[in-house]
């Protein structure tokens, strides 16, 4: 059966959206695929097109229930679509069971669970009993550490994969800048996968920045804003305290707002979310804990009430908002002091008498240990046992896998230690380095979108014309030979001092290089040309 037949007999899709066919295509060759498309925008389509026309199981893994439910939601609505299941802790014991024997049966074709799931032995190896056809990660930024929503679970993927017989796997995100992009290759093993980037622009959001200097004035100026925006619409804000505060005095002048963060229980939390769906609240104020798994098409704005923590962050929350075509808008509140509020918290110091505890045990132990069990034996708490793992898995010391922590480079307690701190060192640097690409967005006088675009190697020359930048006349149409610049964007470089980097963005006057280990740098040209920092790897 064709692609386009598939998806209409079996999905009533007349058409196809740009990028679809290219990644089922490549899927049904045996070719791996990252597909970076927004949300509403068809990634869903790609794993199930693909799935149903390849032999074998699909396994999609994804890291909320929410997002699970609404997915086989989906596919439950079509008449004519494969039979899909949810595994997770919310089913008991005997419907699991049935499950599994519907499985067994090859009466299920596709197969949602979460990646904490994937990490216990008793269900790989029932999987590995199953011929498997496809396996799908969405959301994979979780899988890279220069992601926004890096999760640890994600970690194991690749060891998952590998012995669930390598099947070909599509990597699914709305947002992943080239190091997010490089990272989720290496994770997850893949084989030269097509890379598919469609839909970064969201050219009918309008995009504002909003700057002061005093924080009084930006809560007082917010808090008559939002009133006169259209609804429905959200406000991001950094604490769970402002969150409260600013929902208090929404509802004080006639708006419908309610608050959203993870210090509510999980039922005030998917009222919220329902009301929000239902058109009975206006406005959700929230952290943002209020993210993966919203897919309202009439959201009209997006308000940040403090700048978030990258560029790759804010393009998806902001990408909330107009998924039905219509104008909507994009404003952050900014002050350049709260990026030194930001900066403080992403200052990390390492216990170096815990992270030895850690190490020690799991020499001692010469077999994996599950976190649980290793937080017994050191005696912390288990997500603080988890924090430790992560950075020796970053150090190199420990890997991860299905069965648990173990050592992979036996070193003196103290050895380990050192090299867990240059870790989180190399994590601070990353997490300061994105924070200075915020800053960039937030204070140029460029076209705004083409800063954003440029991040995600979309390098347009044009102003966009729907930006406070384009609209203030501070916006300049790019030069016609950026492509001739000596270092264009997009291009492999060596550093004297910081190694191979890749060219992310080109101005008239100044580069911004990401590396490895240093993240994302802003470099003045005079000075590059001057001192012979930089040389093209060819």
């Amino acid at each position: 059966m064709s692609i386009a037949r598939a998806a209409r007999e079996l999905y009533g899709w007349e058409e196809l959206r740009d990028g679809q066919e290219e990644a089922v295509s490549a899927l049904l060759g045996g070719r791996d695929v990252v597909a970076v498309l927004p949300t509403g925008a068809g990634k869903s389509a790609v794993y199930q097109l693909a799935g149903a026309l390849r032999e074998g199981m699909t396994i999609v893994v994804s890291p909320l229930i929410a997002l699970q439910a609404d997915q086989l939601a989906g596919l439950a609505e079509t008449p004519h679509a494969p039979r899909g299941a949810m595994l997770n802790s919310t089913i008991g014991d005997r419907a699991t069971e049935k499950l599994w024997q519907e499985i067994a049966a090859d009466e299920v074709e596709f197969l949602f669970l979460a990646p904490e799931q994937l990490a216990k032995d008793d269900v790989l190896d029932r999987l590995s009993e199953v011929a498997i056809g496809l396996f799908v990660v969405d959301e994979a930024h979780c899988v890279a550490s220069w992601g926004h929503d890096f999760r640890p679970d994600y970690l194991g993927l690749g060891d998952v994969r590998e012995r669930l017989g390598h099947p070909p796997v599509v990597a699914l995100t709305a947002t992943a800048a080239a190091p997010v992009r490089e990272e989720i290759v290496e994770r997850l093993r893949m084989d030269d996968p097509l890379l598919v980037v469609r839909g970064v622009d969201r050219p009918n959001i309008d995009l504002d920045v909003r700057r002061f200097s005093e924080e009084a004035e930006k809560e007082r100026q917010l808090r008559e804003f939002v009133p006169t925006l259209p609804r429905p619409g959200l406000v991001y804000t950094s604490t769970r305290r402002d969150a409260e505060r600013l929902t208090q005095s929404l509802r004080e002048r006639g708006v419908r707002a309610e608050t959203y963060h993870a210090g509510l229980s999980a039922k005030e939390r998917r009222r919220t979310h329902e009301q929000f769906l239902d058109d009975e609240v206006d406005v959700v104020v929230a952290t943002n804990a209020f993210g993966m798994g919203i897919d309202k098409p009439d959201v009209r704005f997006v308000v940040h009430a403090a700048v978030p923590e990258s560029l790759d962050a804010y393009t998806q929350e902001t990408g909330r908002a107009g998924r039905d075509g219509e104008p909507a808008q994009a404003v952050l509140f900014y002050r350049s002091e709260d990026l030194g509020i930001r900066k403080y918290f992403t200052t990390r110091t390492v216990d170096i008498e815990a992270v030895s505890r850690v190490y020690r045990a799991l020499v001692k132990a010469g077999t994996p240990l599950r976190v649980r069990a290793l937080a017994e034996k050191v005696g912390l708490p288990t997500r603080r046992v988890t924090g430790l793992v992560n950075l020796l898995v970053e150090a190199g010391v420990v890997a991860v896998d299905q069965k648990g922590a173990t050592i992979i480079a036996v070193r003196r307690p103290k050895e380990a230690a050192a090299l867990v701190r240059e870790a989180a060192e190399r994590r601070e640097r990353i997490e300061r380095s994105r924070l200075d690409v915020m800053r960039r967005y937030a204070e140029t006088r460029d076209c705004r979108r083409r800063v954003l675009l440029s991040y995600f190697g979309d390098d347009r020359p044009e102003s966009c014309g729907n930006c406070d930048t384009c609209r203030g006349g501070t916006a300049e149409e790019a030069g016609p030979d950026a492509a001739d610049a000596p270092f264009p964007a997009g291009a492999e470089v060596d550093h004297v001092e910081w190694g191979r980097g890749s060219v992310v963005d080109v101005e008239d006057d100044r580069l911004t290089v990401f590396f490895g280990e240093q993240g994302y740098k802003v470099l003045q040209l005079a000075v590059v040309e001057e001192r012979s920092l930089l040389t093209r790897v060819a």
